[in-house]
């Protein structure tokens, strides 16, 4: 079998440079959101649930813990410190259990941090709407796939 060619972009390598900026990327805008008064402060876990429970309105706890790829126990947990602080409330549903929905307390503090985010991306990316087009069709599509991965 010949060497590869040094010229010809690894894929496997291409995939592995794109995961490690999203989650570098991630790690920065979160660095870079305004400490807000009004802002409702959330842990890692306590935002992965509300993505999913926004995404996902009246979830199971099940649901969504299969859907982040969490143990049950740290949704759980998450859960219950998201309905101390407003954000979620679980009621009963026929043939699930627990539905899951969001606040409009969420609501608010979720357009509070994407007007934040936006503040912050603006001057890095400029007024190039298509490339900002094309980067959130790609993440979006990649989210769904690996979202779906996550429920069977």
């Amino acid at each position: 079998m010949p060497p590869p060619d040094p010229a010809v972009p690894d894929p496997d390598h291409l995939l592995a440079e794109l995961a490690d900026l999203v989650m570098n990327v991630g790690r920065l805008v979160r660095a870079r959101t305004p400490a807000d008064a009004e802002a409702v402060p959330l842990t890692e876990t306590e935002r992965a649930v509300m993505r999913l429970v926004d995404l996902f309105p009246g979830s199971s706890p099940s649901e969504i813990s299969a859907r982040a790829r969490l143990q049950r126990t740290n949704v759980s947990a998450a859960l219950r410190s998201l309905e101390t602080k407003g954000m979620v409330t679980r009621s009963a549903s026929s043939g699930r259990g627990v539905a899951v929905t969001a606040t409009a307390l969420a609501g608010r503090n979720l357009e509070q941090l994407r007007a934040a985010w936006a503040a912050s991306l603006r001057p890095a990316l400029g007024d190039d709407e298509d490339a900002v087009r094309r980067g959130v069709d790609l993440l979006a599509r990649l989210e769904a796939r690996l979202v779906d991965d996550g429920e069977g």
